[in-house]
This record gives C-alpha cells, sequence and structure tokens, in this order.
C-alpha cells in the first residue's frame, strides 16, 4: 500500500499492483509536488500519468486540484488497481486507459492508427502536466518516440510541464524540438526531469540538479 501525499485526499491509502510497477516512493512524490505547487501548474490542470502503474502521481495531482487526470498503463493488471483506486477515492474527474504509453501519446498527437483515437477520445485540451515514469529497463529510443509525440502541436499547453523519472544509472532523455528540459532533482537511485514546452530548434542540452 502507498498514501496519497497531501491535498483533499491527503492520507488516504491506494492498492499497488503486486508486482510489475515501481511506484514512486512517497518522499520523491512529496519533493515533485511541492516543486509543482511552486510552478503553479495544479490546480484546475489537466493531467496525463503515463506508465501509471497505481496511479499515484495522477491520483496526487487529483488530490491537489487537478481538473482531469487520465492514467494510461499497459499492464492490465495494473490498469485494474489503477480503476479499483479511482473507485475508491470516488474520484469521478480521473480515468483509466488500458494502453500503451506509445500508442496513446502517438494517437494525441496524430501520428498513430485510428485505433487509438477511442482511448484518447476524451483527451481533447491541450494537457497542462503530464508524468512519465517508465520501467527503467525502457530503452532509450523508446522513451524519445513518446517524448517527441508530446511535443507536437495542441498537445501540450504553452506553460505545460513534464515530469520524467529515470534511474540515476540511465542517460539523461533525449528532448525533442519543441521540449526542453528546464531542471534535475536526484533522490537515491531515482532523477527527476522537468520540461517545458519550447520553440528552440535543437534539442536542449544537459540540466543540473
Amino acid at each position: 500500500m502507498t498514501r496519497i501525499v497531501a491535498g483533499s485526499l491527503g492520507g488516504r491509502t491506494i492498492a499497488v499492483p503486486p508486482k510489475g510497477t515501481r511506484p514512486t516512493s512517497d518522499r520523491v512524490r512529496e519533493a515533485i509536488f511541492s516543486r509543482l505547487t511552486h510552478l503553479d501548474v495544479l490546480d484546475g490542470a489537466r493531467v496525463l500519468d503515463l506508465y501509471a502503474g497505481s496511479g499515484a502521481l495522477g491520483l496526487e495531482a487529483a488530490s491537489r486540484g487537478a481538473a482531469e487526470v487520465t492514467l494510461v498503463d499497459s499492464a492490465r493488471p495494473a490498469a485494474d488497481v489503477a480503476r479499483k483506486n479511482v473507485a475508491t477515492l470516488r474520484l469521478t474527474t480521473v480515468r483509466v486507459v488500458t494502453e500503451t504509453a506509445e500508442r496513446f501519446a502517438a494517437a494525441l498527437a496524430g501520428a498513430g492508427p485510428r485505433a487509438g483515437s477511442a482511448a484518447t477520445s476524451g483527451t481533447t485540451a491541450a494537457l497542462d502536466l503530464v508524468f512519465l515514469d517508465p520501467p527503467y529497463d525502457l530503452d532509450e529510443t523508446t522513451l524519445a518516440a513518446v517524448l517527441t509525440h508530446l511535443a507536437a502541436p495542441d498537445v501540450l499547453a504553452d506553460d505545460a510541464v513534464v515530469v520524467v523519472e529515470r534511474s540515476i544509472r540511465t542517460p539523461e532523455p533525449t528532448w525533442p524540438v519543441g521540449l526542453a528540459a528546464f531542471a534535475r532533482k536526484d533522490y537515491g537511485e531515482t532523477a527527476v526531469y522537468y520540461a517545458e514546452p519550447s520553440g528552440s530548434a535543437e534539442p536542449s542540452d544537459s540540466v543540473g540538479a
């Protein structure tokens, strides 16, 4: 079990899948949301949580004032746990989609197959906040492809924030044209990157802690 750190549901516990996921620790989530609160992107936000697992990041965002949250995970057991958590917390503004992050993001960008459009039908407005907490063994090419789709026109709001969790032992994500990292913070074995839409013609350079 894990818990919602703060907000209207602060202290409530949520279930986690028995295996196959790596939930973000309470300490790291608290640090992430402290920064996001400082950036003032949570209240009324449209949020996408890719590789959602139990949905802890997206549910935390809902607790702290997000208006709409979509949790996406390709593993049915994880998606089922996320749905259980949504139902237990009675969150009518949170939905769960069983789909790969790659297909979901491609459909948002208009680059995916029509089959993916049904999953994204409820995600019509530009996103204010996106979480990506993929498995550490996810190859960098796949992650780069997902980020490229997110950087496509009209997917992100102008002042959106993209949060990526990776192992400190893996390379910094390859940021596509249109998305630039502005901060990095390490917590033990976890590196958290923060990025924003950018009009730069070239991918951004590495950022420090």
